[in-house]
């Protein structure tokens, strides 16, 4: 099998932010059992930031983007410096691998992270994959590895995403205040937490948590990727998960499965506005997998440019579809309702085009 295991800030430092060198070799550990079993495995690991501020000394968390890029850069090189050690125990070389959300958008560049990773694997090496914080835009970042993981399980092929964290897995209610939470189990393909609705997308600049690992886990699953959350400190939880003993929280994949391109756009994306449309359009896209075009557009929301995800809502507010807009807002405004053969010069004749797009009425 091909895992990708992520694991989380909280769950390889300590409370002062201190790399913890027993959570890394445990990983590193059980990393190890899986590829003497024969499986591959690609580690994506946060804590560079926590990491750096530790090293630099400071009191708090630096608020502004250029102190925490240049906190993420000296942290970064730590922790793969302590993962390259506990690897080395193993006889295991390390790779790191930085990504930016680009990388599984712009399919050049997707098809190079893919060949790279491949052939890795094949040399031996676990790569250890962050996001490449230290020079992303503000802009184009996710700033959590939850679905950076979850991209990099579809386009590596992956067979399983296990997201490590500090507790069991998903509960009815959150534990910690409510005492008789209960964990569950499995949720299954056809399960609600697994849709994808209006309220899937990211704001491009999440910060973690469960509510972050429960995109990825849709992500996983929408790429038919089965994944599993659970506790990184438990014994043998990558072996569990890999052999779907249900060791935290397992979601099934389901049999459909979205690009890279599409799990960007459907989960990841930042919405940057709405475009209302009317009902022939609605039919178009969902029953027709049509592109939008201006002429079915009733109004627009938002000051979204190319290249933007937008929200492609119906008449009465409703959230159907999600999309890369091909055209700026204020050229869509002077094009509504228009024909394709009335539109202006400047305007390109499709709102968007139907490989950027996905219809939620239609997954």
């Amino acid at each position: 099998m091909r895992v990708v295991a992520k694991i989380g800030t909280a769950s390889i430092t300590d409370d002062s932010g201190q790399i913890s060198g027993p959570a890394i070799a445990k990983l590193a550990d059980e990393v190890a059992a899986l590829r003497a079993d024969g499986h591959e495995v690609i580690v994506v690991s946060s804590g560079a930031v926590a990491t750096g501020i530790a090293a630099l000394g400071m009191p708090a968390r630096p608020t502004d983007m250029r102190t925490l890029q240049a906190v993420s850069a000296v942290g970064q090189a730590r922790l793969v410096e302590r993962y390259r050690i506990e690897f080395e125990r193993h006889g295991i070389t390390c790779a790191q691998l930085l990504v930016d959300p680009f990388d599984f958008v712009e399919r050049s560049q997707y098809l190079h992270l893919r060949s790279t990773i491949e052939r890795l694997l094949e040399l031996g090496v676990v790569p250890i994959v962050n996001e490449n914080d230290a020079i992303a835009n503000d802009e184009l970042r996710y700033g959590d590895n939850d679905r950076i993981a979850a991209l990099l399980a579809n386009s590596a092929g992956a067979d399983v995403l296990v997201l490590l964290t500090d507790m069991d897995g998903v509960y009815t209610a959150d534990p910690r205040t409510t005492p008789d939470a209960e964990l569950i189990p499995l949720v299954r393909s056809d399960d609600p937490l697994l849709a994808i609705t209006a309220g899937s997308g990211g704001s491009g600049r999440g910060s973690g948590g469960m509510a972050s690992k429960l995109t990825a886990a849709r992500m996983a699953s929408w790429s038919g990727v089965r994944s599993v959350i659970g506790r990184a400190a438990r014994e043998g939880i990558l072996a569990g998960a890999v052999s779907d003993d249900l060791v935290g929280t397992t979601f099934e994949p389901h049999a459909r499965a979205l690009s890279a391109r599409r799990l960007w756009i459907a989960f990841a994306a930042e919405v940057h506005g709405k475009v209302v449309v009317d009902d022939g359009a609605r039919r178009a896209l969902v029953q027709g997998r049509k592109s939008l075009l201006p002429a079915g557009v009733m109004r627009t929301e938002g000051g979204f440019g190319v290249g933007d995800v937008v929200d492609i809502v119906t008449s009465d507010g409703r959230t159907f579809a999600r999309g890369r807009a091909s055209v700026h807002a204020h050229q869509l405004v002077a094009a509504i309702g228009r024909r394709t053969a009335d539109l202006p010069d400047d305007v390109n004749d499709e709102v968007v085009h139907r490989d950027d797009l996905v219809v939620f009425d239609d997954v």
